[in-house]
């Protein structure tokens, strides 16, 4: 039964993804879907692609095994999209950029400084990759047997089908109808086994199982997964969640389709309002599961949301409940995975393949093409690196990737948009010096972390001194190099925090590259 509400999320997925391909004709539309996108489709859809692997199974696993402490995930998921709200949201949307290295070249003046962001979100989104390729793996498994590698597979499959077949345009509807899916799937059983034990079905035994739970937890828990320093690794773990969302590229990419920065600002109220309904739900099912998937907590704590239903409701009733986790489940791997897809096809398809297509052809191409290519390339790598990692828990993976966001793109865009004495050569050396150093933490991670002591603590959760040091190095290197500041500081500036509502040239179209024929320019106040 489970298999069968996959089948319906995977039918459904393709089938409103070439609805979209219907209306998908120009780049514009592949890479922003015209920037003409409404507040609330928009949060639908930016609420669908965010609440990944780690969000659905991953909360309510870490919450099962350590405690409430864990909950900092949860608030800080979502703070994230607070700092990204009072600090880059309608600036970056007034950019008029298509993705992160189109930003980081029109504000610096410098092809150097955006391939390196280049490099950035490819690395960014195939860390991110990895949890959801993990979680589709570990979701099949759990409900048919089928070797983990399958569900990855599948996922894969189908994510290159909808990206390649309709762009950013596409993609919009299938994450907005994958956002309420989701919060149907873990939403509904709670909400029945809540009226079962009130209607007096006792045999569910739910009001010992709370009591039980509660009494476990009052017991004190080391804090950040129980590691060593505990302290420090809950500090770090909320930076790198809370600074970290503003880098994430497929997140930013969707505030480029908004129509202007008020919307920009809307939209990222209401995505706070999304997630906050989405995470009360996780924690109740880790709740339920200390007493009724105990032998998770042992191993295998990430299923507790698929396993909980069959186990609380033996028989057809926890089938079904079963079958629409799974359902939900299936929908946070794809919705996620396309929109990373999606941001880092853009990047492949700028700057590795058009111009070499434009050369080969003569000129003679479809851009949307390149862009095709481009997504497949951006799921193949990602699903290779998956067949040769190791299996870190799928919270853990995904704060690795917060943390490396954190560590680059937070101190670009902050202080890009609000230091106008930040130098072209501080932007270059912020980028490399925090990417060099949150990714060989994420690295060490992956091959194998120390397993005591502060070296454990500063691998495991890098943010604390990682993020630090990239705006120490931007502020320092940009004081050195004040004959680098870029000759169009001023009007960019001008361009970033002028209202659409007041008249102003806003310069030169951000994105260049595009085929005259083929491109829709940003829309002028």
């Amino acid at each position: 039964m489970s298999l069968t509400g996959i089948g319906l999320v995977i039918v459904a997925t393709i089938g409103i993804g070439l609805f979209g391909l219907r209306i998908s004709r120009t780049t514009s539309d592949f890479y922003v879907a015209s920037r003409a996108v409404s507040p609330r489709w928009n949060a639908s859809a930016i609420s669908g692609e965010y609440l990944s692997a780690a969000s659905f199974l991953g909360v309510a696993g870490l919450v099962l095994v350590n405690g409430a402490d864990m909950l900092w995930f949860s608030i800080g998921y979502t703070v994230g999209y607070l700092m990204l709200l009072v600090l880059v949201a309608a600036p970056l949307r007034r950019s008029g950029a298509y993705t992160l290295p189109d930003f980081a070249e029109t504000r610096f003046e410098s092809a150097v400084v955006r391939r390196i962001c280049s490099g950035l979100v490819v690395g960014i989104g195939t860390l991110y990759l990895l949890p959801q390729l993990h979680g589709a793996g570990l979701t099949v498994h759990t409900v048919t047997g089928a070797p983990p590698d399958v569900g990855a597979a599948v996922v894969a499959v189908i994510v290159v089908i909808n990206v390649a077949a309709g762009g950013m345009r596409s993609i919009t509807f299938v994450q907005a109808f994958q956002y309420w899916l989701k919060l149907t799937a873990l939403a509904a059983p709670i909400f029945i086994i809540l009226i079962a034990w009130r209607s007096g079905d006792h045999s569910i035994g739910l009001l010992q199982s709370l009591q039980g739970a509660a009494a476990e937890w009052a017991e004190p828990l080391s804090t950040a997964g129980g590691r060593d320093h505990p302290l420090y690794a809950t500090y770090s773990l909320l930076l790198a969640l809370c600074f970290g969302t503003m880098g994430l590229p497929h997140v930013l990419v969707r505030f480029y389709t908004n129509p202007d920065g008020r919307a920009a600002r809307r939209t990222t109220v209401v995505v706070l309002a999304l997630l906050g309904m989405f995470y009360l739900f996780p924690p109740m099912y880790a709740i339920l599961g200390r007493s009724f998937a105990p032998d998770l907590v042992a191993g295998g704590a990430d299923t507790v949301v698929l396993e909980l239903p069959s186990r609380i409701f033996p028989g057809t009733a926890g089938d079904l409940l079963g079958a629409l986790v799974a359902a939900g489940a299936f929908a946070a791997f794809l919705s996620t995975s396309s929109g990373l897809t999606v941001a880092i096809a853009g990047v492949i398809d700028q700057d590795l393949l058009r111009s070499r297509l434009h050369r080969l052809t003569g000129g003679d191409y479809l851009a949307v093409n390149s862009f095709r290519i481009a997504a497949l390339l951006a799921m193949t790598v990602p699903y290779l690196a998956f067949r040769v990692t190791g299996a870190l828990s799928l919270a853990d993976t995904v704060g690795l990737a917060f943390a490396v966001a954190a560590s680059t793109f937070c101190p670009l865009l902050v202080l890009g948009i609000w230091w106008r004495r930040m130098s072209t050569t501080g932007a270059a050396a912020g980028l490399i010096v925090g990417g060099i150093a949150a990714s060989a933490a994420a690295l060490v991670n992956v091959v194998g972390a120390p397993t005591a002591g502060w070296p454990r603590a500063l691998v495991g959760q890098p943010a604390a001194w990682t993020m630090p040091l990239a705006f120490l190095t931007v502020i320092v290197v940009s004081k050195l190099t004040p004959d680098k500041i870029p000759a169009g500081t001023a009007r960019s500036m001008v361009r970033l925090h002028t209202p659409e509502a007041v008249e102003v040239d806003r310069g030169p179209q951000a994105f260049t590259n595009l085929p005259p024929s083929d491109s829709t320019p940003p829309r002028r106040a």
